[in-house]
């Protein structure tokens, strides 16, 4: 099939995520993204759908390259296209350009359908790493109010990371965390060490808009496609957590952000700090969903006190460098301050408190 070239927005941004998938560790999506910025795709309605994309295709919005990579990525989870399947890692055939854009082509012809309502759904990932920064300030906010802790999460997505204190940290030569977790994260640690004790977290929640089932073999699989094919110990750990999952409730309701942190936040338990928590997800909200949310946690943190504090904790791009900022509220003070800059996977931390 003959491919079509992408328009020079949809084509620019396809080639801004190559780069950024190169800088996070996977060459493979890198080129792959690289190749349809290039080439373009075969006619058919997937085609046709990402060259009129309206609005934002970058990662700063719809994320419609990660979108494209998760739906040729599912095809090969699902056992439905050989062709792909003999070329994504772990094989080796992915590094002969020719092989994989004749693999695409193939691949769209077959299954142009299927590949169309894959980019229904955005990027979501549920990067267990990024409780690398969440887990550390949890254990700050715990040594600092002596209270058991309740957890709110905003795009909660699978509801992964609301099982922060059942993981294992190795944070520089430290084990915090539970030890024995068959899920263990080792980032690069710069900094000051955070307060080694257990966190007692006696409630948590999220919501996202679309909550995975992980009970779904469906919901499972389209997960696990987000995860970029030849990063290894990234889909290792979250088919860990996934398992996990099993034994520990971290329910995700189905809910517009702004309205579940308000009724959230109306009905905190006493005798504990609450910590409402998201990363990268803020970005994804539109800009009255923020405003709303915002509004509600400061109302609330108004109404905080000393036995029960509020805090909000946000791993976010700030448009600074290097990756995201971890930054902190506090009431019923109202401070503010950024405790890391974190990797946007949470592959290195370096701790400023």
């Amino acid at each position: 099939m003959t491919a079509q070239p992408l328009p020079p927005r949809i084509a620019n941004a396809f080639t801004h995520q190559a780069a950024a998938c190169r800088v996070l560790g996977s060459p493979f999506t890198a080129l792959l993204l690289e190749m349809i910025a290039d080439k373009g795709l075969p006619q058919s309605r997937f085609a046709e759908r990402i060259a009129a994309w309206p609005g934002d295709v970058t990662s700063n919005g719809d994320s419609v390259p990660l979108r494209t990579a998760s739906a040729f990525h599912q095809l090969v989870l699902r056992d439905l296209d050989r062709g792909l399947m003999g070329l994504y890692p772990p094989a080796t055939g992915w590094t002969d350009d020719a092989r994989i854009a004749d693999a695409l082509a193939t691949a769209v012809g077959a299954h142009d359908d299927f590949l169309y309502h894959c980019l229904d759904s955005p990027p979501q990932t549920n990067e267990i790493r990024r409780c690398n920064a969440i887990y550390p300030a949890l254990c700050h906010i715990a040594s600092r109010t002596g209270l058991p802790l309740q957890l709110s999460e905003l795009g909660a997505s699978a509801g992964l990371n609301l099982l922060v204190e059942h993981y294992s940290y190795k944070f520089a030569d430290s084990v915090f965390g539970h030890p024995d977790s068959p899920v263990k994260l080792a980032p690069e640690w710069k900094g000051t060490l955070p307060p080694l004790l257990d966190v007692e977290i006696v409630e948590r929640r999220g919501c996202d808009l679309r909550p995975f089932d992980l009970l779904s073999d469906d919901d499972r699989i389209r997960l696990q496609s987000y995860i970029w094919p030849d990063q290894a110990d990234r889909m290792d750990r979250l088919r860990a957590a996934m398992e996990m999952s099993k034994q520990h409730d971290c329910h995700v309701d189905r809910s517009d952000a702004a309205e579940w942190v308000a009724a959230r936040l109306e009905n905190r338990q006493g005798n504990c700090a609450h910590v409402v928590y998201h990363t990268i997800a803020w970005q994804y909200f539109p800009d009255a969903v923020k405003a709303q949310a915002t509004g509600s946690i400061e109302a609330a943190g108004r109404r905080a006190t000393e036995k029960t504090p509020l805090f909000w904790l946000s791993m976010e791009a700030d448009g600074k460098h290097p990756g995201a900022s971890l930054r902190q509220v506090r009431w019923p003070r109202g401070e503010a301050n950024e405790l890391a800059r974190v990797d946007f996977h949470g592959r290195w931390i370096d701790w400023q408190v």
